[in-house]
């Protein structure tokens, strides 16, 4: 089997980041969550505790945004770069990896506007 390309691994690392983006997004959707139910019930005698350590989680969680962000720009200014590399003669890049990595770039933008 022949090793990946450089357009590929542009391409995966791209997309593992926009995942890890939205993972952090339900991640946060789900301590807001959580916190809102723990705000309504309260009667526990940890109550206030495990509040405070939800509202920890959640600034700890939106506190990786930005960090996140900057990766993505980075890899989609590889990956933008890798593109137009291959657009050359010679180019080594199946045309589905070039859809591929247009729609990379396409979910990426879409992603860094979410985190903006």
């Amino acid at each position: 089997m022949a090793p990946p390309s450089q357009l590929s691994i542009a391409t995966n690392t791209l997309n593992r980041l926009v995942k890890e983006e939205a993972s952090y997004h339900k991640e946060l959707e789900k301590q807001q969550a959580s916190i809102a139910k723990l705000e309504q019930g309260g009667g526990d005698e940890n109550a206030e505790y495990t509040l405070k350590q939800e509202q920890r989680g959640v600034e700890e969680t939106k506190a990786i945004f930005p960090q996140l962000k900057s990766k993505m720009q980075d890899a989609l200014t590889k990956l933008e770069q890798q593109l137009e590399q291959d657009k050359g003669p010679g180019d080594q890049s199946s045309p589905e990896e070039i859809n591929k990595a247009k729609e990379s770039v396409a979910a990426a933008l879409q992603a860094i506007r979410e985190i903006s």
